[in-house]
Order: C-alpha cells, then sequence, then structure tokens
C-alpha cells in the first residue's frame, strides 16, 4: 500500500474517465486540493470516500488499493469490507495517536512549569526560570493546537 502509487493510479484512472480534478472532486464531495493530495501521494482518501472513489474510477478497492488493475485469475486476500475496515481502523488510530500526542505535550509543559517555579535566586536561575516557564507555555499551546485539530477532524 504505497501512497505514491496509489496517487499515480487514481491520476491515470481519472484520465481515462476524461475527468479534470475538479470534476472528479465534485462527484466526491470533497475539494479538488484534497484530489490533487491523493495523486501526488501526500495523503490517502478517507474511507468513507474509497468506495464511491471506486465506483467513480471503475475500479476495485483491492485494485485501488494495490495501485494497479488486477486480471480475473489473480488471488485476492482480503476483500474489500475487509480493507475498508483496516483503513478505518488505520485513520482512528492516527486521531488518537495525535491526541495523545497533544496530551502528552500539555502534561510536560505543566510538570516545566512547576518545575519552573522551583528555581530562581541568582540571575542565572532566574534565566533558567523564565526560559523554561517560556517552553513550557509553547508546549502547552502546541498540545492544545494538536488536540483541537484532532477534533476538528472528526
Amino acid at each position: 500500500m504505497n501512497q505514491l502509487t496509489i496517487g499515480k493510479f487514481i491520476a491515470q484512472k481519472r484520465k481515462e474517465k476524461n475527468l479534470t480534478q475538479e470534476q472528479l472532486a465534485e462527484k466526491l464531495g470533497v475539494s479538488n486540493k484534497t484530489v490533487s493530495k491523493w495523486e501526488c501521494g501526500k495523503c490517502m482518501p478517507d474511507y468513507g470516500i474509497v468506495k464511491p472513489l471506486c465506483q467513480e474510477l471503475d475500479i476495485t478497492v483491492s485494485e485501488l488499493m494495490d495501485g494497479e488493475v488486477k486480471d480475473d485469475n489473480s488471488i485476492r486476500v482480503f476483500d474489500e469490507e475487509q480493507i475498508l475496515d483496516m483503513l478505518r481502523r488505520i485513520q482512528q488510530l492516527e486521531k488518537q495517536r495525535m491526541s495523545i500526542l497533544g496530551i502528552l505535550l500539555i502534561v510536560m509543559g505543566i510538570a516545566l512549569l512547576a518545575f519552573s517555579q522551583l528555581l530562581g535566586g541568582t540571575d542565572f536561575r532566574d534565566f533558567l526560570s523564565g526560559l523554561m516557564a517560556g517552553i513550557s507555555v509553547g508546549e502547552m499551546l502546541v498540545g492544545v493546537f494538536i488536540i483541537g485539530r484532532s477534533f476538528a477532524k472528526q
């Protein structure tokens, strides 16, 4: 399941159907930039779009995931529902991973902020305390941004 191979296959099939990226995007209810990202191999189609995409391009899900048209004699290890279920699970795990990363950054930021309050006394320690406080605030903001972005995609 190589994203670049799949992207080239989508572009090839779209061109065979004499569709522009914009026309395909309109039929699928996505932006033409999304179709462009698929074709460049920057991202994979969402599992909810895979079936309609395959119907528009007159291919099977297996062919899409392999990035090539299979002949009738080829053996299929997975059926389409299994492939779609695996795609859905992979995308859910990716969202969960990003949420955990965001939470971890927030917790580390809070811990660093608490530790920075323990420092102080000399000029150098005050400098370190301020530096750690700034880094902790930055960490927490990045964590909030990552969590917000992962929830916005759901």
